[in-house]
């Protein structure tokens, strides 16, 4: 026995462990990223089923409904296929719930927002929630590094030059309100996911699934008290087809990544991937919607491709 544990036998077993973690912290990296650049990419498809649904005339908390009920009931669906858990403790639902509404009211402040100021410069109102993010890690005393920082600077530099209002457009303040809070609430979402211990063991399917059902029942509320059919402007098969799709994947496939991208990478690198959003947005609406793509939104469109790749190939050191 005393042969077994000599000082080689000691040093081997040392290695082997810290080699092993370091490749388990390298995976959980890779997956991190990746699936903050899909949660991006997904979320930035709204446009692609909104536009339509708008032109339809259906209203946007009945929009807002059916996204994250239909959403809800597919996740729901794919939870009992898989066997998968829905249950969650007291004072863990409590925190879903509030997570919930703070996801849900991201969403309704946005949109509201829109009534007082250009989507555009809502748009780069919006994306200050990582500069949020990092500031509430600093809070916490967790740190960004001086690339997560650089990074979050050129992203918003970025996002200006691709959002800026056009020349003359009405600007008021409770615009201007209700895009920062939008920003807040995605803000204090992304951290708690990450640093809250009392849902750490949650899913992230079930984690998304009391988001995805607080959202419905707020919107339900609030169209219940405009008053109004709850399917107003919905006609088509087609209309349906793209409710259906706005509950999939700008919905439930970006929520679910979202928390999987927080949770492996933290929330502020999370944060900053999220600028695939408004990327993939502005593609859509060049490719499919015959929108502008003008010289400043290219050279916007570079630095944020630049600032990501930068934070990527460059991460802190533990």
């Amino acid at each position: 026995m005393p042969g077994l544990i000599s000082p080689e036998n000691v040093y081997l077993c040392v290695h082997f462990f810290l080699r092993e973690n370091k490749m388990n912290i390298e995976k959980r990296r890779f997956i991190g990223y990746i699936a903050g650049i899909v949660a991006g990419i997904s979320y930035g498809t709204n446009p692609l089923f909104a536009k339509p649904l708008m032109g339809s005339g259906v209203p946007v908390m009945v929009m807002l409904f059916f996204r994250y009920g239909l959403s809800a009931c597919i996740l729901a669906l794919w939870m009992l296929l898989r066997n998968e858990s829905f249950r969650a403790g007291r004072r863990e639902i409590s925190l879903l719930l509030i997570l919930g509404v703070l996801f849900s009211c991201s969403s309704l402040f946005l949109f509201s927002s829109y009534a007082f100021i250009p989507s555009g410069l809502a748009t780069t109102l919006v994306y200050l929630y990582p500069v949020f993010v990092a500031l509430i890690m600093v809070l916490l005393r967790f740190y960004p590094s001086w690339q997560t920082w650089l990074s979050i600077i050129a992203t918003f530099g970025g996002i200006v030059l691709l959002s800026q209002p056009a020349h003359g457009a009405e600007i008021r303040l409770p615009g201007i309100i209700l895009a920062i809070l939008s920003a807040l609430s995605y803000a204090f979402y992304l951290v708690i996911v990450n640093r809250s211990k009392r849902i750490k063991h949650v899913s992230e399917h079930t984690l998304t699934l009391y988001a995805l059902l607080t959202g419905t029942v707020l919107f339900a509320a609030i169209r219940l008290f405009q008053g109004g059919s709850m399917v107003e402007g919905i006609d088509t098969a087609a209309d349906w087809g793209n409710l259906l799709g706005l509950a999939i994947v700008p919905t439930m496939i970006s929520l679910l990544t979202l928390a999987i991208s927080s949770r492996y990478i933290g929330p502020t690198k999370t944060s900053v991937l999220g600028v695939f959003e408004p990327l993939t947005a502005i593609l859509i609406g060049t490719v499919l919607f015959g929108e502008p793509l003008t010289l400043k939104m290219a050279i916007g469109i570079l630095i944020c491709v630049a600032a990501v790749i930068f934070m990527i190939l460059r991460p802190a050191k533990k």
